[in-house]
């Protein structure tokens, strides 16, 4: 028997064990859904609620941009807002720069009478 015939059976037999979950590309496989999962997947529904918010919008909301500055909605068009910021202040924003809804400041709670 030669022994290149000999190691040529050898060799065969043992590629047959591994199957699909011992490629190195699993690891990798893993990664990436885990990535889907942690990373990806939450900023997509964060962008979605954002638009959603944002085609939302109507005139007298409180709304704060995304460079700081609260104001009412006074007027809309398509891409823009008219915000008013004082008495008788108002710009003109992007409505992608809207960061979201500003609430009302909540008046603090009437204190019990200790007696």
């Amino acid at each position: 028997m030669n022994i290149a015939y000999a190691m040529g059976q050898g060799g065969a037999a043992a590629e047959g064990g591994g199957g699909f979950l011992a490629t190195p590309l699993m690891p990798i496989i893993l990664m990436l859904v885990i990535m889907w999962f942690l990373l990806i997947r939450p900023q997509q529904k964060k962008q979605k609620e954002h638009r959603e918010m944002i085609s939302n919008l109507k005139k007298g909301d409180m709304v704060i941009t995304s460079g700081g500055l609260y104001g009412r909605v006074t007027g809309l068009t398509e891409t823009t807002l008219t915000v008013e910021i004082a008495d008788k202040v108002r710009v003109k924003i992007s409505r992608a720069m809207v960061a979201g809804l500003a609430q009302p400041a909540a008046k603090p709670a009437a204190e019990p009478d200790k007696k």
